[in-house]
């Protein structure tokens, strides 16, 4: 396939197929003095359960490049059930965004809350851990239309942030920021 080339089904991925879900129980060791899920190791299941949905996108090996937007809203007690669900929202060159939401389950008391979200952006790469072209993804439903289109500002503005894209570059923030300013 070359760069210009339209993707062949084989190189394209719904979001759906990297969907993932992981469920574990918070432990007396996951715990700080308070009885809260230490955030370090919620931030290590968060990255376990997004490089699943990366290596299932890509069928590589995937590794962490960034963690942006990381939300702590609710912190997660000793003897409740963490949910963690993650998926691809938009497949780059190299590298994807991935976005995931994680929730507290009391089994006894019979309630869920959200507790935290976050994006990771992995990259695929080979066994010589060379950066590998990765599948395009195809948004189907209108959520997941609007997710794919925030990925790249979000992407943007990392870009711009850490000095490899210029604000001049950056034509999804542009974009919008033009629509902005020209809404009545």
């Amino acid at each position: 396939m070359t760069e210009h080339s339209e993707p062949s089904e084989s190189h394209r991925r719904t979001v759906q197929d990297s969907a993932c879900v992981m469920n574990e129980i918070v432990l007396p060791n996951d715990t700080n003095n308070l009885g809260n899920m230490m955030g370090g190791r919620l931030l290590h299941l968060m990255d376990i359960c997004a490089a699943i949905s990366a290596q299932r996108h890509t069928n590589h090996v995937c590794v962490t490049a960034s963690v942006d937007h990381v939300e702590f809203q609710s912190p997660i007690r000793q003897g409740e059930i963490v949910t963690l669900r993650s998926r691809v929202n938009r497949a780059f060159r190299t590298s994807m965004e991935v976005e995931i939401h994680v929730w507290a389950e009391n089994a006894l008391e019979k309630t869920v809350r959200k507790c935290n979200k976050a994006f990771y952006t992995f990259v695929a790469v080979d066994e010589e851990n060379t950066p590998v072209r990765v599948p395009e993804i195809v948004p189907e439903t209108e959520a997941e239309k609007r997710c794919y289109a925030n990925a790249a500002k979000r992407r943007e503005m990392r870009l711009i942030l850490s000095g490899r894209m210029t604000w001049g570059q950056a034509h999804h923030l542009k974009d919008d920021l033009f629509a902005a300013l020209t809404e009545r």
